[in-house]
Formats: structure tokens, C-alpha cells, sequence
């Protein structure tokens, strides 16, 4: 980021607390991110749900098929206790500068490790994280409507996935003109709500056909060799990290919500992510162990295309996944095309206005939905990113960022909880994306491109 654009930011943070800076405050008032702080503790609930409940919790069933019972529910626990620490310390670190608001995570970075160093220590893997994420959405929203539709009119089962990727993308391109973070509040509610609906019914189809075909269903690791139960332990890791996902937008949704001396913004911030997080217990756990006990290890890499009876709630549910990968791909694009218009507007002095965000933003849809429609391996892509990058933006760079700005004291509290974390988290992100590599592979070995 050159130094205007960084001087920008600083003095619309400032701003906020009775700085003033004209050129940095018409920037911000433009830039999706910050264009619009009217948020409540309500919208970052709903924000954080969109974010976390993703398509990731529909891989966990599959995760546990591939460790087990008990390794399997202990790593979503411990997920969920690191991810909900990290969590804490994003949302405290946003305002810790007095008169000042890190709106973006690589503005927290530059300011825990130095200008440059934190930019570009951050700003490829946070990018990574949105851009992934977003190509995955994409895919189980051409996946999950092509379910539906099969489930509804048996006919059109015959209709290339690719189709579904592809109006997929011409829906998200109408999307993305939403102009900021803010006024994507009504989709990103629609979006959590069906999260939550999904979820409910993968859980309750499953105990149901748990208890109506319980006999004969096998518990043990899907792979029968050494070698394939290490790899399965590896991509299982990936898909659990990438259930946990939603840390890469902290800051920007915080960003959203009205701040004072007397009022930070941290308090409702912190409201929405203790309801957000809540929901996240519950469906990960319902859904992961229900799922399962219904299939054993024969469970397919997303739930909903193992259920197929009662036909018209499955068909349902996967609509209720369409409609929320919708959404959420939104919620993860706002911080790309933060980055993109900023860079184009500084760098390149294109024009601040619609026609750059209708060009900028429908290349950037474009170019998502092209790759979802070369590497539809729902299962691989999990564990892959999951691994990758996924573990890094949620399981440890809060914890370093806080070590290097609050030093605590050694074997205090936050010392050894940011230790832990960090061990867990460079632990996934070194093994996990080898696990997803072969499962991608394995996934290969029967594909045709554009199929």
C-alpha cells in the first residue's frame, strides 16, 4: 500500500474520533469498507454467522469419516476454543490506538509489524483466504442448485454442472454492485438465516435416517492403508480449519459499526460474535455428528448429497445452501474489492464511480466462477485452502500480531494461550494442504474439464 493511501486510512480513523483529513475522508467515504458505519451488534451477529456457517460445516460429517469419532469432535472443540480466542483479540486490537481504527487486517498488521513488512506479510494471505473462499462458494452454489433441481424435475439431471456455475456467477455479478460492506445487511441476514436452516435439517435428516437404518453402518476411518488414513488425517484438518474461516473479515465488518470514546465499537462487535459464535457450536456439532452416525464412513464430502429422502427437504436444503453461498460470497468479496478499487483509485488515478466498480468487480466475479467451473472438488478445495491459508488468518497471526504489540508476560495467560494457539495452527497449515493435494488428486482421476 504507498504511503497517500496508508495516510488515507489513518486520517479517516482519526476521523472518527474528530480528526480531519479531506482527501483521506473521501476515500473512505467511497471505499466499500468504511463508506457507511451505521452497523449494530445485530448486524455483526448476522455478518459473523454469513461468514463462519459457511459450506465448511457440510464437509465435517466427511472430516470425521476420515479421523474418526473421537480425534474428529475433539479438533472442531479445540477449533472452536482457539478461533473464538483469536477472535477476542482481533476485535480488542481494532481500536487499541487511542483516536485510531484498524478498519483492515493488513492495517493492524503494518501496525504490529511495521509498514511494509505487515502488508506484505498479510495482504496475500488475507486475499488468499476472500479469493478461495469465494471459488468454493462458487461451487457449491452451482453444486447445490443442480441437487435441487435434480431432486424437484429428475429430467434435468442430465444439465452439466458447469450451467449452474455459470448463472451461479451471473448472480453474483448483479450482486457485487452492492455499493458497500454496510447495505449488504439484508442478503447477509437472508444468508445466515438459511445457514442456520440448512444446517438444522442436514442434522435432523440425518438422526432420522440414523434411526431408521442404523444396522450394518461402519464407524471405522474411510481408508483401510497407512498411507491414505495419514492423508485422510491431513485433509480432515484442512476441512475442520475451513469451517472456521470467517477471522479474515473481522476487522472489516467491525469497520462497519459506529465507534465513540464512550461507545467502541468493540462492545456490540464482541455482542454479535458471542451470538455468532453460539450458532457456530451448535451447527458444527449437530451437523458433524448426525451426519456421521447416518452414514458411517461411506459419508460423501457434502452431507446433503448422501441425504436423498424425504426428496423435497433435501431439494429444499440445498436451495437454503444456494441462497446463503449466495450471500456469503458477497461478505468475502467485500474486502477484495476494497482492495481493488483502492489500488486502482490510488495507483492507477482511475476515477472513483460506478463504471470502475462495474468493471473491477464483475472481472473479479468472472474470474472466480471460471476457476469453480475448472476445480469443482468440493472436498479437496476444503482441505487445500483450509490448510493453507485458512489456519494462518484464524489460528495464528492474531496471536503473533498481540505478541508483538502487548508482549505478555511469559507463561501468563494470553502468553500461553497465544502459544498454544499458534502451535495448533502452524501445525494444520504445514500438513493439512497435503491432504487436500491428494484428495484433489483422487478427485482428478475421474473428471472431464467443464463436465
Amino acid at each position: 500500500m504507498d504511503i497517500e493511501l496508508k495516510k488515507a486510512h489513518e486520517a479517516e480513523g482519526n476521523n472518527v474520533n474528530g480528526g480531519d483529513d479531506k482527501d483521506g475522508n473521501d476515500l473512505n467515504e467511497w471505499l466499500p469498507v468504511t463508506a457507511s458505519r451505521k452497523a449494530n451488534w445485530k448486524h455483526s451477529a448476522f455478518h459473523n454467522v454469513t461468514a463462519m456457517v459457511g459450506a465448511g460445516v457440510l464437509g465435517l460429517p466427511f472430516a470425521l469419516s476420515q479421523i474418526g469419532w473421537i480425534p474428529g469432535i475433539g479438533m472442531i472443540i479445540v477449533s472452536w476454543v482457539v478461533t473464538f480466542y483469536t477472535l477476542w483479540q482481533l476485535v480488542e486490537m481494532h481500536e487499541m490506538v487511542p483516536g485510531k481504527r484498524f478498519d483492515r487486517y493488513t492495517e493492524l498488521a503494518e501496525h504490529a509489524f511495521g509498514s511494509k513488512a505487515g502488508y506484505w506479510s498479510i495482504m496475500p494471505q488475507q486475499m488468499l483466504v476472500q479469493v478461495a473462499t469465494d471459488i468454493v462458494y462458487t461451487v457449491t452454489g452451482g453444486k447445490s442448485l443442480k441437487k435441487c433441481l435434480q431432486l424437484i424435475f429428475p429430467a434435468m439431471a442430465n444439465i452439466r454442472q458447469t450451467y449452474y456455475i455459470l448463472f451461479f456467477t451471473g448472480l453474483q455479478i448483479l450482486l457485487s454492485q452492492t455499493p458497500n460492506f454496510n447495505s449488504l445487511k439484508g442478503v447477509s441476514l437472508l444468508a445466515a438465516v438459511m445457514s442456520l436452516c440448512y444446517s438444522m435439517v442436514a442434522f435432523v435428516a440425518s438422526t432420522v435416517r440414523g434411526a431408521n437404518h442404523h444396522h450394518g453402518i461402519k464407524y471405522g476411518v474411510r481408508s483401510h492403508t497407512t498411507a491414505g488414513m495419514v492423508f485422510d488425517t491431513l485433509n480432515a484438518l484442512g476441512t475442520i480449519a475451513f469451517a472456521f474461516a470467517g477471522h479474515s473479515v473481522v476487522l472489516e465488518i467491525q469497520a462497519t459499526i459506529p465507534s465513540t470514546p464512550e461507545k467502541p465499537s468493540k462492545k456490540p462487535m464482541w455482542k454479535g460474535v458471542i451470538f455468532a459464535y453460539a450458532i457456530v457450536a451448535l451447527c458444527y456439532l449437530s451437523v458433524a455428528a448426525s451426519g456421521f452416525w447416518a452414514f458411517g464412513s461411506l459419508v460423501e464430502d457434502d452431507i446433503l448429497i448422501s441425504l436423498e429422502k424425504p426428496r423435497w427437504l433435501i431439494a429444499v436444503a440445498n436451495f437454503m445452501v444456494f441462497l446463503h453461498v449466495l450471500g456469503s460470497y458477497q461478505v468475502f468479496a467485500m474486502p477484495v474489492f476494497d482492495l481493488i478499487e483502492s489500488c486502482l483509485v490510488k495507483h492507477y488515478k482511475y476515477k472513483p464511480g460506478r463504471p470502475l466498480r462495474l468493471i473491477s468487480r464483475t472481472a473479479y466475479v468472472a474470474l472466480t466462477g471460471f476457476i469453480g467451473m475448472c476445480i469443482p472438488f468440493f472436498g479437496g478445495l476444503l482441505g487445500f485452502f483450509g490448510g493453507l491459508v485458512f489456519a494462518s488468518t484464524s489460528y495464528f497471526i492474531p496471536c503473533i500480531m498481540w505478541l508483538a504489540v502487548h508482549r505478555p508476560r511469559r507463561w501468563s495467560f494470553h502468553w500461553t494461550a497465544s502459544w498454544f494457539s499458534i502451535i495448533v495452527g502452524v501445525l494444520i497449515a504445514v500438513l493439512a494442504p497435503i491432504g487436500g493435494v491428494r484428495q484433489i488428486i483422487l478427485s482428478a482421476k475421474t473428471y472431464r474439464m467443464f463436465s
